[in-house]
Parts: C-alpha cells; structure tokens; sequence
C-alpha cells in the first residue's frame, strides 16, 4: 500500500484515488456538497482555503489546502519510487 501526504501529515492509499481536481467550477462544488450531506467528505484543509478535491474509488471526497498539481506530482513520485513502501 502506497501512501501520498496530502499536508499536516495526512495520508491518502494512491491506489483508491480517481481523481484529482480543482475545487472551482460548478460541478466539482455540487460533488463536494454532496458528499458532505451523505457523511463521505474528508476535510483535510486544516480550515485553509481548498485547492484541490481528491476523488477515491470509495466515493470519498478529501478536501486539501495543497494545489491539485502538487498532489499530483507526489502521487507520480510514489509511482515511480521503484516499489518504495510495498510491505
């Protein structure tokens, strides 16, 4: 199991993420509303402004502070970490 930092020490499995997106337009703010009224959002924030909503296969919503290209590239990076931290 892979493990992405998502800020203040908060970890995501890399393998349950869909999708990472920015929090701006219409829809992803409908996806983040809804979830929050099911009881599946995970605000991860800190009470820091949202920059990026990640999307898991669970249908959870992870609500982060850090840019959506941030987390991205550290989900690469664990990709391609030659099987760091397969145990």
């Amino acid at each position: 199991m892979k493990l992405v930092n998502i800020g203040f020490g908060n970890m995501v499995n890399a393998s349950r993420i869909v999708a990472v997106v920015v929090p701006d337009s219409q829809p992803i703010k409908r996806i983040v509303q809804e979830s929050k009224e099911k009881g599946n959002l995970i605000d991860a924030s800190h009470g820091r402004r949202t920059r990026a909503v990640i999307i898991t296969d669970s249908d959870h919503v992870i609500l982060t502070y850090l840019q959506a290209e941030t987390v991205a590239n550290r989900l690469n990076e664990e990709n391609s970490d030659g099987g760091l931290g397969d145990e």
